[in-house]
């Protein structure tokens, strides 16, 4: 597969196993049928750990797609998923270089924290139009606003960022703002692995991709992986299968 500097994960990881995200999918549908409104899945995890990748085959198989599936089937869960990463939250590169915190963009105070918390809400309240909300653009390394729409038929939002389960202000907020929580959980030398070789591809030299991916990407792992405890799945970054199951 060609590498698609937009989706880095899709080079850097093999599909996962199309039974687990099923079982997975299964959990959403219990949800669907309680809830009888919008759910928002939250999936967090350390850099690395195969989140967006999670993220990504959940709502595909839901609407209907994935490697795996048939194109006119999807799952047994109505209306369609949206994948949400908070990415698109990071602040802009000027704002980083007048606040002296560059060199560790990715860290959680890199992050429009508040901004990131105030589309929860709005997600969670607003219905008869079409909620938009920043991507994030790895060619210029730079958020892009209102290029994801959720539109009103969107039934679930998957949600995907480092910093969900943080119980650091205003992130603390995000778990009871969720319907459920995963954790995507992979050993540190796979991550670490995954790191290099996705910052390697995006321009660093080997050595300076080294670097970042142990001490930026290694110093926000410590945080982030802290949090697991809040989640109520640990799910497997490189299989999709539940570890662990907190409920």
């Amino acid at each position: 597969m060609p590498f698609d500097p937009e989706h880095p994960e899709r080079a850097e990881r093999p599909a996962l196993s199309a039974e687990a995200v099923d079982l997975l999918i299964a959990r959403i549908t219990s949800l669907t049928d309680a809830a009888g409104r919008r759910l928002l899945i939250g999936i967090t995890g350390s850099p690395g750990s195969g989140k967006t990748t999670l993220a990504k085959a959940v709502v595909d198989r839901i609407n209907g797609g994935g490697p795996d599936a048939d194109p006119h089937v999807g799952s047994d869960v109505p209306g369609t998923a949206v994948h949400l990463p908070m990415d698109g939250y990071h602040l802009a590169n000027s704002t980083l270089d007048r606040l002296g915190i560059h060199d560790r963009k990715g860290a959680i105070e890199t992050f429009d924290g508040w901004g990131f918390v105030a589309l929860l809400d709005r997600l969670r309240s607003e219905s008869g139009h079409t909620v938009y909300a920043p991507s994030f653009k790895r060619r210029v390394d730079e958020g892009v606003a209102g290029e994801i729409a959720v539109d009103d038929s969107a039934t679930i939002v998957v949600i995907e960022g480092n910093y969900l389960l943080s119980d650091v202000e205003p992130w603390s907020g995000i778990r009871d703002r969720l319907d459920a929580a995963w954790f995507c959980a992979t050993p540190q030398d796979e991550r670490e692995r995954r790191l290099i070789d996705r910052h390697t591809r995006h321009g660093r030299t080997p050595e300076a991709a080294t670097a970042w991916a142990r001490d930026v990407d290694g110093a926000n792992a410590v945080l982030i992986e802290r949090s697991r405890e809040r989640a109520e799945l640990v799910i497997s970054g490189v299989t999709g299968e539940v570890v662990a199951d907190v409920v």
